[in-house]
């Protein structure tokens, strides 16, 4: 059999997929296995509404639903209220579209079971976690015989090795299944098939596939329909394959119009819900770009920066460069830099929660092609070798990421440089790694924590907190003299115990003599605490220099309630 080595390298990625999702959080923590929450509610709830409750525009279902699963995050903010009175959903539909064939899996189990038939209970959460990993697998056989196309097939394993093992498709095939991602990923692989197939031998069929294709990916999410640029632009690398390309297509005029029926046909599902929820065809559901203003730091940023978190994608761009030669030269290029532009010029540049940029995952099998053009292009065996092992070493870190996201010691939106170069492949940090989420401020890493300078203040006996909304729980309040000198710090030591209220509030530290001279905030819910137990904080706060006498003052602050016992507290005074 030829080609082993590639084949073989996909069973490799669906095993890791597969145990990934096995020790996913919900199934380490014995919790019942929930993917169509958040964002995936909204892309999902098109299903339940319209195949259980028959109602997709008053939700009268809902409230029991979010009752007894917790779906939405707190809020609807998954639908709109219209001016008719009615809901119409913030997500598109063709999501959902791709989702129906294992919603209709989980039905079947849970009608045959005893099991609740509500569109939520666990056969349909496993059917669409599932079946993320199954278009997942079938995605990367249509990827790989596209590949071998145009690579040998020792690239293509690496190609498809490091394209997904060393970046956030692990996360959001694996683990966040029921995102979009994970769905819309195997239209890009059916995608560049159908166009590599079409460019070969021109047919309805392959015309026809592609209309649908771009059609379902535009009703997954709007901004994928740039995807059409892929077939117009394919095999015009140089003007004279270009004039050879736009004569195929006039002698084939009567495909050209099947692929435009078909997107028709795609797109259509859409349309019809919008007409029966809004009373149109078309409806804004709200999203801004600022495409003369987009946020860099979506790509080089620490708080969740595409190059910053999964490396391996910088390849993904140098790729770019050695692709001259190849069909799909124009089609990579502008499609990968116009998506990306897209994707920074999001007014929300945070994409909610993420673990690097997950708004480009579902592209990568364009930067696949990129990424296989730069492998092709390392002749040398020692180049090619130093490849590798960089590849392996930015799979590992990736694995180790992975399991820091899910345990929430890498931040899902506050990332930043210090809290990285502090959890850095460390997997149990420590409260003082913690307060940099919240601070710039660090000790010189000469200093020792363990130091017997004296306490200017200390608790040591249980202190109950109780404060509401803009009232505060003071902990202490203490004169502090520094008469001008320099370079002077406290070091805070907590340990504090929250019953309620502990993921909104924070410790706050400032300084203040006729006006407030500084002040820092701490979160009291880190990812190393938990609510109802004892927690340890710890946090260095650098002194003012003033000439003026001050007081230091250090309390509890929440956003709405919250009732807590500070066990113990040790504040002392640093000279450096």
């Amino acid at each position: 059999m030829k080609n082993k080595l590639s084949l073989l390298s996909i069973f490799v990625i669906m095993t890791v997929l597969v145990v990934f999702r096995f020790n996913s959080p919900n199934f380490k923590k014995g919790e019942g296995l929930k993917v169509t929450t958040w964002d995936a509610f909204g892309y999902y709830m098109y299903l339940p509404g319209t195949f259980i409750y028959n109602d997709v525009t008053e939700l009268k279902w809902l409230d029991k639903i979010e009752d007894e699963y917790e779906l939405t995050g707190g809020f609807l903010y998954q639908a709109n209220i219209h001016s008719n009175g009615n809901y119409v959903f913030k997500y598109l539909g063709g999501v959902a579209v791709l989702e129906s064939p294992f919603f209709a899996v989980g039905h079947l189990i849970a009608l045959n079971s005893d099991y609740k038939a509500d569109g939520f209970s666990a056969p349909y959460q496993y059917s669409i976690a599932f079946g993320a990993l199954i278009y997942a697998f079938l995605a990367l056989l249509l990827l790989r015989s596209v590949l071998l196309n145009y690579f040998k097939d020792s690239t293509v394993t690496l190609t498809l090795l490091f394209l997904t093992l060393a970046t956030n498709f692990v996360q959001y095939i694996a683990i966040d299944g029921g995102q979009s991602h994970a769905y819309i990923f195997p239209l890009y692989a059916l995608l560049l098939f159908a166009t590599m197939k079409w460019h070969q031998k021109p047919s309805y069929f392959w015309s026809a596939v592609i209309g649908l294709t771009i059609g379902l990916a535009t009703i997954s999410r709007p901004t994928e329909a740039i995807m059409i640029f892929i077939p117009i632009l394919w095999g015009t690398q140089t003007k004279e394959l270009k004039r050879e390309k736009w004569a195929m297509v006039k002698a084939n005029k009567q495909m050209v119009l099947m692929t435009i029926l078909f997107g028709i046909i795609g797109i259509l599902p859409q349309l019809i819900y919008w007409k029966i929820a809004s009373g149109s065809f078309v409806y804004d559901v709200g999203s801004k770009w600022f495409f003369l203003n987009p946020w860099f730091r979506v790509l080089f940023g620490f708080e969740n920066g595409w190059f910053i978190y999964t490396p391996i994608t910088i390849f993904f761009i140098i790729g770019m460069f050695y692709i001259k030669s190849f069909p799909f030269k124009k089609s990579v290029i502008v499609f990968c830099l116009l998506n990306i532009w897209i994707v920074i010029a999001w007014s929300d540049w945070k994409y909610g929660s993420t673990y690097s940029t997950r708004a480009l995952v579902q592209s990568y099998p364009l930067f696949a092609l990129a990424l296989g053009g730069f492998i092709h292009s390392i002749s040398s065996k020692i180049w090619k070798s130093i490849f590798i092992l960089v590849g392996i070493y930015l799979i590992f870190l990736n694995f180790f990421q992975i399991h820091q996201y899910g345990e929430t010691i890498l931040h899902s939106r506050d990332m930043n440089r210090q809290y990285y170069a502090a959890i850095y492949l460390d997997a149990n940090p420590t409260p003082m790694d913690m307060s940099l989420l919240d601070t710039d401020e660090k000790l010189p890493n000469s200093y020792s924590l363990v130091t017997n300078e004296p306490l200017i203040f200390s608790i040591n006996s249980p202190l109950k907190i109780v404060s509401k909304y803009d009232s505060i729980g003071f902990l202490m309040k203490q004169e502090v003299e520094t008469k001008g000198a320099k370079n002077q710090w406290v070091i805070v030591s907590a340990k504090i115990k929250s019953f309620k209220g502990m993921s909104s509030s924070y410790l706050n530290c400032k300084v203040y003599s006729e006006y407030v001279l500084k002040e820092k905030s701490f979160r009291l819910y880190t990812p190393i605490s938990t609510e109802g137990e004892i927690n340890d904080y710890q946090f260095v706060f650098q002194l003012p220099e003033t000439n003026e006498p001050f007081e230091l003052s250090l309390f509890i602050v929440p956003s709405f309630e919250y009732e807590g016992e500070v066990e113990k507290l040790n504040v002392r005074k640093v000279n450096l």
